[in-house]
């Protein structure tokens, strides 16, 4: 079964139980509205998970050979993991040239798909201490939006800074801090 297949076959179960549960509380027949509310997650998530994935396929072919990651998330958002080697340089919030050409495709993404709603995290590794890595990945994060700013507009992207509280590797390396420095774009479905 392909992933849209899935989040399809979720949305047609997650849509009748709601449906009849509906229907149930407001006098109605449990089952018609079992059959409608599968109707409308089934079609609601196919034409979602259709869009996103092509929206990931898109990404993928747009950062390949950079070291940016696209994956799936388990609520169905895609996620862009952003390697500090091309994105930032340590205690640095001035994005590299690296990273332009690759923003440069997420904001072609954008235009594509306009119905996406963004969320970009900024990392820090251990060094420094919190007072300079929480405002540093901020920075980073409003850094990154701002460059995307530049070329599309829209209230749909919103940034947060995690400073160095979610490592994904050791920081007792220099290796490992370098894997901490990161910027991480979350892309969904706009509600």
């Amino acid at each position: 079964m392909t992933e849209t297949q899935r989040n399809t076959a979720l949305g047609v179960g997650v849509g009748a139980l709601a449906g009849a549960g509906i229907a149930k509380a407001t006098g109605g027949k449990a089952g018609k509205g079992a059959l409608i509310g599968a109707a409308v997650g089934g079609v609601g998530t196919y034409v979602w998970s259709a869009s996103m994935e092509r929206q990931r396929q898109e990404l993928e072919a747009a950062t390949r050979g950079t070291g940016v990651t696209v994956s799936r998330t388990s609520d169905n958002q895609l996620k862009l993991a952003i390697p500090s080697d091309i994105s930032f340089d340590s205690n640095s919030a001035y994005i590299k040239s690296q990273f332009r050409p690759v923003l440069d495709s997420f904001v072609t993404s954008l235009r594509r798909n306009p119905n996406t709603h963004v969320i970009i995290v900024g990392h820090t590794d251990s060094t420094g201490g919190a007072h300079i890595n929480d405002p540093l990945s901020l920075s980073r994060a409003n850094a990154t939006r701002d460059y995307i700013f530049s070329q599309v507009r829209g209230p749909r992207i919103q940034t947060e800074g995690r400073g160095a509280r979610e490592p994904v590797a050791s920081n007792d390396s220099a290796w490992g801090r370098a894997k901490n420095r990161r910027v991480e774009v979350f892309v969904a479905a706009a509600q």
